[in-house]
């Protein structure tokens, strides 16, 4: 999902929790050197940014790894964290990791020896693979209470679950899923062509950031329910909201990053060319999915399916705000987190 979008709601979660406004964790970075990806390509020199809040104790047993949505950065989560909206950080050392392709780990618009359309597409798998070589040979953290991220970020956590299963006690996907449904699909080859289809796209070799307007457009139109844009929205509003959906994002998202994250997220998977069944029971942690039930970009029900597979709860949330339900019910997902924690 577009930056600006989530990014503004987490600034209203941290301002109406009554957070200090204090200077995001200083970002950091870890040379990975030359990442070899499942395809079997390399990415060169890719570095993995990230930061962290809090304090590792002695035993290292109070880590959490929270991983980045489409296109976010771990900046854009670190008020949400910090202000405790979400859950109450005090007790732990939370690690948010910048995923592959965001433009601040090793992606399409910072790559000095593969720019552009020459960057390899990565997949899910890797993203999560360059975390777990982060986290087991820069950070030395060989295990983690609880595995978290919010959309892109909930895939990623199904796929810890999967890849690395006796490496959290927990998996918390928020608004994620194991794999794809055709819904989400063509959700996403829509918005791959919007970019590709979009002539200041250039095919990848623009000189500056193309604007993007049908982009904005339909994440606009999926990111929320139609009953919750409607409430939101009044007709007289309306043709202000359209023009403000279609504007740049500025100095934000580059259109490479996105539509390379876009491509992993579309070849997601928990069990490709496989059973889910099979998935399900190799993961070892709890896995605590968190949907809700009017999401236009994120079909909860195979999360659903996933938890029954394995005989667990899983959280669909009564909401009409689809994907941002972070806006909407922050308090009961909260109460779920917590719980997930113990």
């Amino acid at each position: 999902m577009p930056v600006r979008r989530l990014a503004a709601i987490l600034c209203t979660l941290a301002f109406a929790s009554g957070a200090v406004h204090a200077a995001a964790p200083q970002q950091q970075f870890a040379s990975m050197g030359d990442l070899q990806l499942e395809s079997k390509a390399v990415i060169s020199d890719c570095a993995i940014g990230y930061r962290t809040l809090g304090t590792l104790n002695a035993d290292k047993s109070n880590a959490i790894l929270f991983t980045t949505w489409h296109t976010g950065t771990s900046r854009d989560v670190a008020g949400m964290l910090a202000s405790g909206a979400l859950f109450d950080p005090s007790p732990w050392y939370i690690i948010v990791v910048d995923a592959l392709g965001n433009g601040v780990s090793c992606s399409p618009s910072n790559s000095k020896t593969q720019p552009g359309p020459s960057f390899p597409q990565f997949s899910v798998r890797d993203m999560v693979a360059s975390q777990h070589k982060l986290l087991t040979e820069k950070l030395g953290i060989t295990h983690l209470r609880a595995v978290m991220g919010y959309s892109m970020g909930g895939m990623q956590a199904f796929q810890w679950a999967v890849s690395h299963p006796g490496f959290m006690d927990v998996a918390i996907p928020i608004a994620g899923t194991p794999r794809l449904t055709s819904s989400d699909m063509l959700f996403l080859r829509i918005v791959e062509k919007s970019v590709v289809d979009d002539p200041a796209y250039a095919g990848g070799r623009y000189a500056s950031k193309p604007s993007l307007p049908m982009y904005n457009l339909l994440f606009a139109m999926n990111f929320d329910s139609p009953a919750h844009r409607s409430a939101r929205t009044a007709p007289k509003d309306f043709e202000k909201f359209f023009r403000d959906t279609q504007a740049s994002d500025g100095g934000g998202t580059d259109a490479n990053d996105s539509l390379w994250q876009i491509r992993a997220v579309l070849g997601h998977d928990v069990a490709p060319g496989g059973k889910l069944e099979d998935a399900a029971a190799r993961a070892k942690a709890r896995i605590v999915p968190i949907n809700a039930a009017t999401d236009h970009i994120v079909n909860p029900a195979p999360p659903q399916a996933f938890a029954r597979l394995r005989k667990e709860d899983a959280a669909l949330l009564d909401t009409d705000c689809g994907h941002a339900a972070l806006r909407c019910v922050m308090p009961a997902m909260k109460a779920i987190v917590e719980k997930a924690l113990r």
